[in-house]
């Protein structure tokens, strides 16, 4: 990457992940002059493992822990020590796993890759608290579309020139979407097996079975993004969509090298660089950023660097745009001086503003696994060692697809709760069925996908969850340092009737319905976890408090009024502050959909927007 005149910058973006890699080429391709700092670097260069690490759809979870790229935070799900030392995945003295990526593309460099968009009701919910009509539904839609290019619904793609697309899918945007469901599963008997029961057994226990069934094939068979006629969001049997290329991984790393190669001139990304603390103008207003020049500079690395790295200054003209995520970007803040004036004087941090809403409000979806062993190891996974040059590995390097194509996800199931249900709520349950053994974030959880070859995980996702307590703290004024990270799992005050509990334990159940078939054939030999004795309400309860995780931090810098917790207006503007603003993870004021990272994407497009319009330009083409 290049240097330039530190003068000559628009914007200065910091995070290079969904949001910060997003906004940034869009801003460049519209002739802004950008300079993006990312504490990482290309997670396709230079590193052990990689490129296969990044690039083979299967092996993401190695790509978690690779130490090249991998950010390796502990949080704590609860803050009473014996409640939290019954999960098996706490390390004492530490904390619960919970992954990052420090690299070009942030976390897109090695999550799943699953693309779902989220429900109307989470933007509408903006647009009505921020009185901000842009917000609505209606509008959003636009920004998925400009993002996306489905290549998974090929005859729809086909039509779209003769006007015929009932979908409302993206079809020339820059992330490309695939369906990854090989037709190597129709050589395994269970695996077919797995999908044809757990189908017949959901779609029996509908209220209408045939129409139902009927509805599902007229709506692109599972297609969860597509829209719908009716207006309601997506519930039943789908697949999850892939940001794959060719069955490779693709993400904001692609876009920005892309961007950077036609404007070298206005896009600068500045790799190795950790921001430490905004700086001012006398107005008060972000005049620029601060930041140590060097290779594993922030202490969640594995093995960081003895060194401070060099101290280095950028000033933007316009702007200063925060993109860290749900856990730095209030870090960020603060250790600027910008959050709870009680917490930063505890640190000697002289405070600039006094806003009490950073590094509150965190949130992250409830997830819980339930895993069975199989009677025989499946087959499409013969041979896999998860490795360069494994019969399935070679498959894939000669385009010929197989499972290292697929994240292991073979199906996914989406439903209400009782409770969502009876609030009129959007789908809150998404149960996806995994070929492999997962039961959460742990030090060396990868391993497992390597050495079971005969467990089916069915993980259960709570969406739209109640609880608003998580919180983000500055363990000291050290920016080397990571924050302290509590998520208040099942806080009574933001629940009290207990409905989150309540609806992981319907998905629970709902799963085990779907597989007791299997296990009365005897394809499934058992059930792991939660286990045969774990049949009781009570000691499911008990096996969710235990053992939730989630992946999925955010809401730590919310759009919303200051005097009700917001940090951010509708513009994204943080309270108080000029010439500063917030675009990742952090800003939604409710944890949105499924999966985050389509919300993310969708916010970007949008933030270019809202920037673009406000400095009078219009926004180019792409070319």
């Amino acid at each position: 990457m290049h240097g330039s005149d530190p003068t000559e910058w628009d914007y200065v973006i910091v995070g290079s992940g969904a949001g910060g890699g997003t906004l940034a080429a869009r801003l460049a391709e519209a002739g802004m002059h950008v300079f993006l700092i990312e504490a990482g670097g290309d997670p396709r260069m230079g590193a052990s493992r990689l490129p296969d690490d990044y690039d083979v759809p299967a092996f993401h979870a190695f790509a978690c822990e690779n130490p090249a790229m991998s950010w390796s935070f502990n949080v704590r799900h609860y803050t009473d020590e014996a409640q939290q030392a019954r999960d098996w995945k706490y390390a004492p003295g530490q904390g619960v796993f919970y992954p990052r990526a420090a690299g070009l593309g942030g976390c897109t460099a090695h999550n799943a890759m699953i693309f779902m968009l989220p429900h109307a009701s989470d933007w509408d919910h903006i647009a009505q608290i921020t009185g901000d009509l842009s917000w609505r539904a209606s509008h959003m839609r636009r920004y998925a579309q400009r993002v996306e290019d489905c290549r998974h619904r090929p005859v729809w793609r086909a039509l779209r020139h003769l006007g015929l697309d009932p979908t409302g899918h993206g079809w020339h945007g820059w992330l490309r979407t695939e369906k990854a469901i090989p037709m190597t599963v129709l050589g395994d008997d269970g695996l077919v097996r797995v999908l044809r029961d757990t189908a017949r057994t959901f779609t029996s226990n509908l209220p209408t079975p045939l129409l139902s069934t009927l509805r599902w094939l007229r709506g692109g068979m599972g297609d969860p993004n597509a829209r719908r006629a009716t207006g309601k969001d997506f519930e039943g049997i789908c697949y999850t969509p892939l940001a794959t290329s060719d069955h490779r991984r693709v993400g904001v790393r692609e876009r920005l090298l892309d961007v950077a190669r036609r404007h070298a001139d206005r896009l600068h990304i500045e790799l190795g660089a950790l921001a430490t603390r905004l700086l001012f103008d006398s107005d008060g207003g972000v005049s620029g950023v601060e930041y140590r020049k060097g290779e594993r500079l922030y202490r969640a690395h594995a093995e960081p660097s003895t060194s401070n790295g060099e101290l280095h200054e950028v000033r933007a003209q316009r702007e200063v745009i925060l993109c860290g995520g749900a856990f730095n970007t209030p870090q960020l803040l603060m250790l600027s001086g910008i959050g709870p004036a009680d917490h930063l004087a505890e640190l000697g941090i002289p405070v600039r503003v006094d806003l009490p809403g950073v590094g509150r409000n965190l949130q992250d979806r409830y997830e819980v696994a339930v895993t069975h062993r199989m009677r025989a190891p499946w087959e499409v996974l013969e041979g896999a060692r998860f490795d360069r040059d494994d019969t399935l590995w070679r498959h894939w390097n000669d385009g010929e697809s197989g499972m290292y194509a697929s994240n292991g996800a073979a199906l996914g199931v989406v439903q209400r709760s009782h409770a969502a249900q009876r609030h009129g709520q959007a789908p809150d349950l998404f149960c996806m069925a995994l070929l492999a053994r997962f039961e959460g974030y742990f030090d060396g959880f990868s391993k497992w996908i390597s050495q079971y070859h005969d467990h089916l995980t069915w993980a259960v996702l709570k969406a739209h969850t109640r609880n608003r307590a998580g919180t983000v703290r500055l363990r000291s004024a050290d920016p080397r340092d990571m924050p302290a990270i509590d998520f208040h799992y099942f806080d009574q005050h933001n629940d009290e009737a207990g409905e989150d509990l309540r609806a992981v334990i319907e998905a629970i159940r709902l799963v085990r319905r779907m597989t007791a078939p299997l296990i009365k054939s005897g394809w499934i030999a058992e059930e792991v976890a939660p286990g045969a004795d774990a049949q009781s309400d009570d000691a499911l309860a008990a096996y969710v408090r235990d053992t939730a995780w989630g992946h999925h931090a955010s809401c730590s810098c919310p759009i919303g009024a200051e005097e009700e917790g917001g940090v951010l207006d509708s513009t994204f503007r943080v309270h108080g502050v000029k010439r500063l603003r917030v675009v990742d993870a952090s800003v939604f004021p409710r944890i949105p959909g499924f999966f985050i990272v389509a919300a993310v994407y969708m916010i970007a497009e949008k933030a270019a927007d809202v920037l673009l319009q406000e400095a009078g330009r219009t926004r180019l083409s792409a070319n």
